[in-house]
């Protein structure tokens, strides 16, 4: 635990599940299209909750969903009942349907000779977007480049991939690099984490 440091204000607690998520994933660049998918899928699942309550149920989410293993999870629609049944996830029917959902796109992808990875990082040209932004205020919900990416997935058949959620994404996933300037871990970044 980095106690001494300066973290972005929305990690700046007590909660160790929250400062470990900000200190060691979010904003790195991942190239793993499981990983991918498994940050995709827990976006969708905070859309209107908190992201510590979707962070508390991490280890559910991959025990439910086979370790976000897209091929698996493809595979589970007849599994949608068990899963409503599951109090130890989120249960959201509409957002378990868009997780199998993605899972298939995502499958289809992988069978047509593209990963998950180039597929999402072609949008930003495989590089990090830096952002500079010295206040989580500043940051913003969503952007153009969200938007577009937003409009092209649902085209290519993603659900629930609306500009928030694929913005949210991204800043996970490290395409942008929404840490505050001030954050020890956008200097890490910065400096080729």
């Amino acid at each position: 635990m980095k106690s001494d440091v300066k973290r972005c204000a929305w990690a700046e607690t007590d909660n160790q599940l929250l400062q470990d998520y900000h200190d060691q994933e979010w904003g790195r660049k991942s190239h793993d299209s499981r990983h991918l998918f498994e940050l995709l899928s827990l976006e969708i699942m905070q859309a209107g909750l908190s992201w510590q309550t979707v962070l508390n149920k991490r280890v559910a989410f991959k025990q439910a969903f086979d370790d976000f293993n897209y091929v698996s999870v493809q595979k589970m629609t007849d599994k949608i009942p068990e899963l409503m049944a599951n109090a130890k996830i989120i249960r959201n029917r509409r957002k378990l349907v868009a997780i199998i959902n993605n899972a298939k796109v995502i499958a289809k992808l992988a069978d047509n000779g593209q990963s998950f990875d180039r597929y999402m990082w072609h949008f930003v040209g495989g590089q990090q977007i830096q952002h500079h932004y010295d206040a989580h205020e500043e940051v913003p919900g969503t952007d153009d480049l969200a938007r577009q990416i937003s409009k092209q997935m649902k085209h290519d058949g993603f659900s629930f991939a609306g500009p928030v959620v694929v913005y949210s994404f991204m800043q996970a996933a490290g395409m942008v690099n929404d840490h505050e300037v001030g954050c020890y871990v956008y200097k890490e970044i910065v400096a080729g984490d």
